[in-house]
């Protein structure tokens, strides 16, 4: 069944301060066309700023998610994004006239509450959905911390949390459908920390919008009377607040038993929304936190990426690769006997490209080059690297059939061994500065697994003459 993309019906505020910057925030939330996405907007400021809530403007991870656009931040967007995603919310334009949305409770559900009275407005186009294939994984280098995206008809999350504090354990739960069980389930559980790290976090000055009232504090140190009072003074704790070896609970008791591991859920739902498209997959974690997750979200978009290349010039299933040699025929104008790249296997856009040229006996430029010993002249293993560095290029504008690439200069180019009929030509270009229309990229060629050739490359992206 087809799903629609869908924005607010109206727009609407709230207000509040930041956890960490401590700065006064008004925060509205308003409708936006097809296919906007969501954006945060520093409306503060003159001219605005518009921010897309996309991993590419994820700037910074200390205790929370920041993202920026050049020196125009907005910090701590998780709990946000997990609201707009958790109501199946694609098109929002969040306007902001601080760097930081309020804090409120310290979970997503006052931002819930507000968009449920705003209502929502189905907008006639399908949602665009991304369903990896096969697993995806990723485990950081001390291996206690695992994620892993599984293949599913839905999203799902299974998350475990693992604390030696006995006030939070082991916890684990299970998203089985967001629909049904994000506002009842999910969307209330706060943010959590303990006690020797809020008082890290103050002394750092990193935590200056902190109020109790906007998290579970559990403590891991023994307090005695004298310490007791001087926390409730400290904080401006009235007298009903409790204050034990199980947490300090600023607004009522703790909400589940599992509250931890349930915001974790909150904050891993804001962190994938930054792949920025809905995702078809269950997700298992184990041990994650706001730096896994983006890890997580790398690796997804990284794929993400593939497949909508794969869509755009594959005709057919390219199988465990991005083009075949008719895809590339679309986005090259090279023909015989110049074509020299024969399949592009991995693609980052704007940041890298793997190319495979099979070499083989009957390319012409061997009854001269030499007959008695046929050698491929090293200018052309260049001229192979330099297209496969052109598909990286073309593929960074929206129409690459109406560009041309020229290069304008090799710099550092080394012939390392001999390539010969028979060899595999496995060629990496990856970018080390693009600036407008101009490129400059280090490309490297193995035989193999061995270096074959190596040149820093610049070239200029250029519109095609009409007519």
């Amino acid at each position: 069944m087809l799903v629609n993309q869908r924005t607010v019906a109206q727009s609407g505020s709230l207000s509040g301060v930041g956890l960490h910057t401590g700065n006064s925030c008004r925060m509205t939330f308003c409708p936006a066309q097809v296919g906007y996405g969501l954006k945060f907007v520093r409306v503060d400021l003159q001219p605005e700023v518009e921010i897309p809530a996309l991993l590419e403007n994820v700037t910074d991870l200390l205790r929370g998610t920041t993202i920026s656009i050049g020196d125009v931040h907005v910090h701590t967007v998780e709990h946000v994004l997990s609201a707009l995603a958790g109501l199946q919310v694609d098109n929002c334009r969040i306007e902001l006239t601080a760097s930081e949305p309020p804090v409120m409770d310290g979970s997503a559900m006052p931002f819930v509450e507000l968009l449920q009275t705003l209502g929502f407005e189905d907008q006639g186009v399908p949602k665009q959905y991304f369903s990896p294939a096969e697993h995806i994984q990723y485990r950081d280098p001390t291996g206690f911390i695992d994620l892993i995206v599984m293949p599913s008809d839905r999203f799902r999350v299974t998350y475990m949390i693992d604390y030696t504090h006995p006030g939070i354990g082991t916890q684990y739960t299970s998203l089985y459908d967001i629909e049904d069980e994000f506002v009842q389930e999910y969307a209330a559980a706060r943010t959590f920390c303990l006690l020797s790290e809020l008082d890290l976090l103050q002394k750092s000055d990193l935590i200056q919008g902190g109020v109790l009232g906007a998290a579970v504090v559990f403590i891991d140190k023994k307090l005695s009377a004298s310490a007791i009072s001087d926390l409730r003074e400290q904080y401006n704790l009235a007298d009903d607040v409790q204050i034990n070896e199980q947490g300090i609970v600023s607004l009522g008791e703790i909400r589940w038993p599992n509250e931890p591991v349930r915001h974790k859920v909150v904050d891993l739902i804001g962190d994938l929304a930054l792949l920025g498209v809905p995702l078809k997959g269950h997700v298992l974690c184990a041990r994650a936190g706001h730096k896994s997750h983006i890890e997580i979200v790398r690796l997804l978009d990284k794929e993400l990426k593939r497949t909508q290349l794969q869509r755009k010039y594959q005709t057919e299933n390219a199988g465990n690769y991005v083009f075949d040699i008719d895809a590339i025929q679309r986005i090259l104008p090279h023909r015989y006997p110049m074509l020299l790249v024969d399949r592009i296997l991995t693609m980052i856009p704007g940041k890298e490209v793997v190319g495979v040229k099979n070499v083989t006996f009957n390319e012409p430029h061997f009854t001269g080059h030499f007959p008695d010993k046929p050698i491929m002249p090293g200018v052309l293993v260049v001229e192979a690297m330099g297209q496969v560095g052109g598909i990286l290029l073309l593929n960074s504008v929206d129409k690459p059939e109406d560009h041309l690439v020229y290069f304008t200069g090799l710099d550092e180019v080394k012939f390392r061994k001999l390539v010969r009929p028979g060899d595999q030509l496995v060629m990496k270009v990856s970018t080390i500065q693009a600036r407008r229309n101009i490129w400059k990229m280090k490309g490297e060629a193995f035989v193999d697994g061995q270096l074959a050739a190596e040149a820093v490359m610049q070239a200029v992206l250029v519109k095609k003459q009409q007519g």
